[in-house]
This record gives structure tokens, C-alpha cells and sequence, in this order.
């Protein structure tokens, strides 16, 4: 599925841009994969003061919190790895291959998060799964934005690439803004204890679930014509 690019329409070969119903697929399929994958990075560090007791038990809360703030560094060092390997990625294969490849290691990511067991049950893998899927967000999240730029920019045409791109600088905000208004919504429906025993994995749940419908309609977008010109004249 990945390997095999979906061809672009006869209008868009013929540099007369995307059909409407093609160019609202892309602009819906990528802001949306934007908007998710920061909404499930960011989620980790606004809820870490429930979780951080489950993964790092020792000491006091300041302590736990500095444990996760350390995960969370090491996850944003690999983001410039993920940027390297998806974008070539992206360059060998196809830019919706790059796309596609991105919010799969998210969904990845954030479904483990939702299900990993804490140190009491599985002792000292719990931070070390923790620390792995976190470095998999990492290189997903650092990949996202490059590949999201040129598949954006190599879509458009011409007099409109400003306005399609704009979306990068946009979604990824909103989705910050969202998992804090999930944060809030969930301290006033959940009482302290269900926050730090099991309501802490609603986010990354949520988070994984909509990352699977984003990847699905990432799959039915098209390959852009400037990709799929220069592997034709590749061989």
C-alpha cells in the first residue's frame, strides 16, 4: 500500500491543479494529521502530573515529574532523526507514502500509551517501554512537518501554495489547545484519584483512535505530480 502511489488525476497532470473534491481530500487529510499528532505529542506533557507516580514511583512529586520532563527531552532530541528518515523515506517512495508512514508510528505510539502497565506490575519496563514509544512519536512528529511542507506545497498550485500551507503553522496549535481542553473537561468530571490511576490514559486513547481515522484518510489521497514525474523519468 505504501510503495504503491495513488496516481494523480488526468486535471492535476495536465497542471490544471486538483479537482475541488481532491484539493478539500488533501487539505482535510493533512491538517488534520497536523492538528492529531501535535494534539498527541503535547497531551504527554499536560497530563504527566497524573501519570509520572505510575512510571517513576521513586522519590517525591517533583522528582516523578522531572523523570517524565527527561523522557519527554529525549523524545524531542529523535525529532530531528524522524525528520531525516521519513523525508527520505518520503523522497525514495512517494510524499503520501512519507504521510501515510508518519501517523502510523503516532497511532503506534499512542496506543501503546493507553495500555502500557505501570511499575507495579511489570517493574522497571515500565519506563523503559515508556522511553521507546515516546523516541517512535519522536521520529513520527519529526517527520510530519517536512513531509506535510512538500506534499502541501507540491499540491497547490501556484497562486495559492501561501494559503495551503498556512495549515502547518495553524493545526498544530489547535491540537495543543485541545488536549488542554481535554485535560480540563476531564478534572471535572474525574475525581484526583481516577485522574492518576487510570483517567490519564483517556487522551492517549483518544489520541491513538483519531490517529487511525487520519490515517485512513491519508490513504485516500492522491500522489503529487511532482513526485511521480521524477519517478517515471527514474525508472
Amino acid at each position: 500500500e505504501l510503495s504503491k502511489p495513488v496516481r494523480p488525476s488526468a486535471a492535476q497532470t495536465a497542471n490544471a491543479g486538483p479537482s475541488a473534491r481532491a484539493r478539500m481530500a488533501v487539505i482535510v487529510g493533512v491538517s488534520a494529521g497536523n492538528l492529531i499528532e501535535s494534539f498527541d505529542w503535547f497531551v504527554y506533557a499536560s497530563f504527566a502530573l497524573y501519570f509520572a507516580n505510575s512510571f517513576f514511583p521513586k522519590g517525591d512529586q517533583t522528582a516523578q515529574l522531572l523523570d517524565a520532563a527527561a523522557v519527554f527531552a529525549v523524545s524531542f532530541m529523535v525529532r530531528p532523526l524522524g525528520a531525516w528518515i521519513i523525508g527520505v523515506y518520503a523522497d525514495r517512495v512517494g510524499r503520501r507514502a512519507g504521510l501515510i508512514l508518519s501517523i502510523a508510528l503516532m497511532t503506534l505510539g499512542s496506543l501503546a500509551l493507553s495500555i502500557i502497565p505501570d511499575q507495579k506490575h511489570i517493574g522497571a519496563l515500565a519506563p523503559i517501554l515508556l522511553v521507546l514509544v515516546r523516541v517512535v512519536q519522536g521520529i513520527s512528529l519529526g517527520g510530519e512537518y517536512g513531509v506535510s511542507a512538500a506534499y502541501l506545497s507540491e499540491m497547490a498550485v501556484r497562486r495559492h501554495r501561501g494559503m495551503w500551507s498556512s495549515s502547518l503553522g495553524a493545526t498544530p496549535i489547535i491540537g495543543q489547545l485541545c488536549g488542554l481542553c481535554l485535560l480540563l473537561v476531564l478534572q471535572a468530571n474525574l475525581s484526583d484519584q481516577a485522574l492518576h490511576e487510570w483517567g490519564w490514559r483517556i487522551p492517549f486513547a483518544i489520541g491513538g483512535v483519531l490517529s487511525l481515522a487520519v490515517q485512513w484518510l491519508r490513504r485516500g489521497i492522491e500522489e503529487t505530480t511532482a513526485f511521480v514525474k521524477v519517478a517515471d523519468k527514474t525508472g
